[in-house]
């Protein structure tokens, strides 16, 4: 990354020389260029002198103050502005160090990394970081950069100094006329809003896309290929609508642990086209929970599924036909047992007369001997 300010970290006696680096990017957003609808070319914006109508190069162009409430401009050069005095133009000077809870987020504005300048400003800014992170303060102090002094505030974050640009306090409009007055919410109600909030899944930072961009990238793309760009369906009526605050809670409250218990994770709608990726299988499963809300919040009931029934059912069917089998299996063995004692009674019966005979054919013979 380049460095866009040097300058250095006033720590008590101590001076830290630091690079200044921009710690966000904003050129992936959408951004559009301004056309003549007629033709489509390009709309130049030119300097143009209010008081001559010429147009004004910009070796030309300076910088004027002009007073609140009066149409009188100041001219002021950069050789004014540098006799001002500003101990802050290249020294960030820290005034205290508080509590990262005491800075209402209102107040945050850019966002830069701040790195070591130099072999010898490592071991200090070092210092300062494991000491920011160490006592979980932030450092507040102010600095100049680009022609501007605004407060600053310093903390640790993945092993780098972050400093964060604040508005000044009087930059902060007041909160007056924007909220309700005598709004009474009930006990149940807070409570329900608050089993929601501890119902819904982690948030998977992965899963945040800029939809909008997509969107607008594929569309710039069916332009180019001379194709239709496909219809999407917008937004629904936003009017206000009356609802039982109640009732919406709590089918939200079923819904939400009905996509817990089902596996699925809370997250934001992915960009369309990123087929076979976690975003797509989170909201493929985010909509089937959807499908099957309406039918459980219609009764209130939790209705047994059919398969649950049937399985049931095949359940009795199965249990009925292993008793028939059972009583089967014993009765041909009962019958078998029954048969075989027949049977042997048989024999020996007929073993008996047998022997009888031949008792009886002995006695004839010795008779008649």
């Amino acid at each position: 990354m380049r460095s866009i300010w040097n300058g250095s970290i006033s720590f008590g006696l101590v001076t830290i020389p630091v690079k200044t680096y921009s710690a966000t990017d904003r050129t992936s957003s959408v951004s559009f260029v301004r056309i003549h609808e007629k033709d489509g070319a390009p709309i130049q914006y030119r300097k143009i002198c209010e008081l001559d109508g010429e147009e004004v190069p910009n070796e030309e162009v300076g910088k004027g103050y002009q007073t609140p409430g009066d149409d009188a401009v100041v001219p002021i050069t950069d050789d004014d502005l540098s006799r001002l005095p500003m101990p802050t133009a290249k020294t960030l000077t820290i005034l205290s160090f508080v509590d990262p809870s005491e800075i209402d987020p209102l107040q945050l504005d850019k966002s830069y990394y701040l790195g070591p300048n130099g072999a010898a400003a490592a071991k200090p800014y070092t210092l300062l970081r494991e000491a920011l992170e160490h006592h979980r303060k932030v450092a507040i102090g102010k600095v100049a950069m680009r022609g501007r002094e605004s407060l600053a505030m310093l903390r640790a974050h993945e092993g780098a100094i972050v400093m964060h640009q604040l508005l000044w306090p009087d930059q902060i409009r007041p909160v007056t006329g924007t909220v309700p007055d005598d709004v009474e919410v009930r006990e149940k109600e807070l409570t329900l809003a608050e089993t929601l909030m501890d119902s819904l899944g982690d948030l998977d930072p992965d899963e945040l896309h800029d939809d909008y961009r997509e969107a607008v990238e594929e569309l710039v793309a069916a332009k180019l290929e001379g194709a239709e760009p496909s219809a999407t369906t917008g937004p629904g009526p936003s009017g206000a609508q009356v609802i039982d605050l109640t009732a919406a809670l709590e089918k939200s409250v079923r819904a939400a642990r009905s996509g817990r218990e089902e596996g699925t994770k809370a997250s934001v709608t992915p960009i369309r086209g990123r087929s076979g990726t976690k975003g797509s299988a989170a909201s493929d499963s985010a909509k089937e929970t959807a499908a099957q809300q309406p039918r459980k919040a219609a009764t209130g009931k939790r209705t047994a599924p059919k398969s649950t029934a049937a399985k049931s059912t095949g359940g009795t069917g199965a249990k009925k036909s292993t008793a028939k089998s059972t009583a089967e299996r014993t009765t041909g063995r009962t019958a078998a047992k029954t048969a075989a004692k027949k049977s042997t009674a048989r024999k020996t019966a007929a073993g008996k007369s047998a022997a009888g005979k031949s008792a009886a054919g002995k006695s004839t013979t010795k008779k008649s001997g």
